[in-house]
């Protein structure tokens, strides 16, 4: 009688993974952390400047290993907190009171350790990526004429005529090996082995696998097969957007930092997802000029304000270069609010008269000391068109909070 003994062990293959679990769980855990701070991310100097950084450093909670967490002080603990806890969260807290623990930036010296925390990197385009992933251009409509754009070609027929260069040898050889078998010249050839068979110019014998029983393979112009593509085109709207700040002597640098940061994400995030769009800048005090984009984003200039001089340009340049049938427009104007009183009500009928050919009109109210309401805004609260939206914006975190109010998905219909 056989007494051999055997053992049969199965291994635990999710143990494997351990360490493609936690990348996933390291990724998760950088992009929430990045949406949290999104609104501080957007404003940072170091993006908006000309020649800022191109790599963005995000705080991010380190990851411990699980382990035993040791109750030194012998203090009562009760289960695992107050519910809502997450992986990786700290359950165990010290039971002493307020005056110790972990130091924290404004207070006094703690005495007890806190949390570790690693910057994680990231590129502008990964930030834009995630900044831009809920945003769109709000009542985009088709057009009379619209551009075709080729995106892409794709190889999605076979013919049997065509460049010799798009020679679809598979289907070539194939079409040989049937006629000849058809034909009784060659036996039926295995398809692994006329996957490994040696291709040959027309009118040269294709041998078959090594070892195989099949006879030379005779290709004619009769058994050639070319690969033929077409153009992917779709539909793209033409649109138009027109970028108006005011640069007068009114703006501070913190005014014109705020307008600047909206417009490079407003930049940045049309000419990612939009191929048609055309973007034209303009500046003004008392008077309205196009400038070019790199003294859109440097130059100020001193002096009062008039802003229906910039509407009065917006006028012209959409009524000359836009006609409404073939264009989709798009108006932002950003401006401290600070405005001659005489030509607030001027403002307000260009701005009407902007409303009957735009798909929107955005301003923009910069107040970073101010809590009354400036007379400009409180002039354009009469515009009650849907396609007029407003934003104020006091601090630099607001720059997000606006980019949504224009761009979100609530006014895409």
């Amino acid at each position: 009688m056989d007494n051999r003994m055997f053992m049969i062990a199965r291994d635990d293959w999710s143990l494997h993974r351990k360490g493609e679990i936690d990348q996933e769980r390291h990724k998760r855990k950088v992009k929430e952390a990045i949406r949290h701070n999104l609104a501080d991310l957007v404003s940072e100097e170091s993006i908006i400047m000309p020649q800022g950084d191109k790599v963005i450093k995000v705080p991010i909670r380190s990851l411990d290993e699980p382990k035993f967490r040791y109750n030194y002080q012998n203090e009562p603990q009760v289960g695992q907190g107050k519910g809502g806890t997450q992986v990786g969260d700290v359950i165990g807290q010290s039971g002493q009171g307020d005056a110790e623990g972990p130091g924290k930036g404004g207070h006094e010296a703690g005495d007890q350790p806190g949390e570790d925390y690693y910057e994680a990197e990231l590129t502008i385009d990964e930030l834009a990526e995630l900044v831009f992933e809920d945003l769109q251009l709000p009542r985009l409509k088709p057009k009379a004429a619209p551009d075709m754009m080729i995106d892409d070609i794709r190889f999605d027929d076979v013919r049997r005529q065509g460049m010799m260069s798009n020679v679809d040898k598979r289907r070539t050889l194939f079409e040989a090996i049937k006629r000849q078998s058809l034909g009784g010249g060659i036996t039926a050839m295995p398809h692994a082995a006329a996957a490994q068979s040696h291709w040959a110019s027309p009118g040269e014998p294709a041998t078959g696998a090594a070892g195989s029983a099949t006879g030379p393979v005779t290709i004619t112009g009769d058994d050639l097969r070319y690969k033929t593509w077409e153009d992917i085109r779709r539909p793209q709207s033409s649109a138009v957007v027109l970028a108006m700040m005011d640069t007068s002597g009114s703006m501070g640098a913190f005014e014109k930092y705020v307008a600047r940061s909206f417009f490079f994400w407003m930049t940045r995030f049309l000419r990612t997802k939009y191929d048609n769009v055309q973007i034209r800048f303009l500046s003004h005090s008392t008077e309205a000029k196009e400038v070019d984009e790199d003294s859109f984003f440097t130059k100020g200039e001193s002096g009062g304000t008039r802003c229906s001089s910039v509407y009065e340009l917006a006028l012209r340049i959409l009524e000359a270069d836009y006609p409404p049938g073939q264009h989709n427009a798009y108006v932002f104007h950003f401006s401290d609010g600070d405005n001659l009183d005489s030509d607030n009500p001027v403002t307000v009928r260009l701005a009407n008269e902007l409303l009957e050919r735009v798909n929107m009109l955005g301003y923009g109210e910069i107040r970073q000391h101010v809590y009354g309401g400036k007379q400009l805004w409180e002039a354009m609260s009469s515009l009650t068109s849907p396609a007029f939206s407003r934003s104020i914006l006091k601090e630099k975190e607001d720059v997000f909070k606006t980019l949504q109010a224009f761009f979100g998905e609530e006014l895409a219909s």
